[in-house]
């Protein structure tokens, strides 16, 4: 790690305003800048829908080889979700070195999840990872997410565990996450929040919508008291995984559901793609 990303919260800083900082639009190849724009609108829409921790989880996304280079994009840390923009994301290497230059530097500790994952999965464009309340709720829990929901069934089949270890400091974390993860698309980390993988943002934000929606609604399921509850048997997540596949394969689900939600972002809260 840089001594910039090190060193940074230990001494006094300045944070500049993502506004305004000059475009890099230009700057940087047209495939980084596509990237850019994508990640930027998958920080605020995440904020859009509510699944923020002020400045404390991460969004990444790998970008194309670069000289054989593995890069990628992360926030800068101090920023919120909802003011993130393309020129303002961070370019870094697998150990979390930043690859650019920039008035920012990022969190070590956010890198750590992120940086096992995208080095064990090149399927994984991109990882989102968020502390929602109801996620943590559920994660919390002994017998984690039930079949109580659609929602959940449509992710229970592709859902993984990993046990609490603290603050994801310990680099030697990171071949654990790897293991409990395996094959799989999404992780709750124990009394810790939710994580999903996808090719692409889109894909990895639509698995992370059907996860927290599953965790909300078991919630509220459960705020009436668990003795009346039905669970459906693993044999209908088995049927509905099945049934809703398709809307997580690239060209599929991302093309039904991202550009609306880009025109929502765009009417809501403008000027991510700066």
């Amino acid at each position: 790690m840089n001594d910039q990303s090190n060193t940074a919260l230990g001494k006094g800083f300045d944070i500049p305003d993502p506004v305004d900082l000059p475009s890099l639009k230009g700057q940087v190849s047209a495939e980084e800048w596509a990237l850019r724009v994508e990640l930027a609108a998958t920080y605020r829409l995440c904020a859009l829908h509510g699944w923020t921790d002020l400045v404390f989880t991460h969004i990444s996304a790998r970008l194309p080889d670069e000289d054989g280079q593995e890069r990628f994009l992360i926030n800068p840390y101090g920023i919120m979700f909802d003011e993130m923009t393309a020129s303002c994301l961070v370019k870094i290497d697998l150990q979390g070195n930043i690859c650019q230059q920039t008035p920012y530097f990022i969190n070590p500790a956010g890198f750590t999840i992120h940086s096992a994952i995208h080095a064990a999965r090149h399927d994984a464009g991109c990882v989102i990872h968020v502390h929602t309340p109801y996620g943590v709720a559920v994660s919390v829990q002994n017998e984690g997410l039930r079949r109580y929901t659609q929602f959940s069934m449509i992710v229970n089949n592709d859902l993984a565990y990993h046990d609490y270890e603290g603050i994801a400091l310990d680099l030697d974390e990171r071949g654990r996450i790897v293991h409990d993860l395996g094959d799989k698309n999404l992780l709750m980390l124990r009394n810790h929040g939710t994580l999903t993988v996808g090719p692409n943002c889109a894909i990895a934000f639509l698995r992370m919508y059907f996860l927290e929606n599953a965790c909300k609604t078991q919630i509220f399921a459960q705020s009436a008291g668990t003795g009346n509850l039905h669970e459906e048997p693993q044999s209908m997540a088995d049927t509905v995984q099945a049934q809703s596949a398709a809307a997580f394969q690239p060209g599929s689900g991302d093309n039904l559901v991202w550009p609306g939600l880009l025109r929502k972002l765009k009417r809501a809260n403008p000027g991510h793609d700066c």
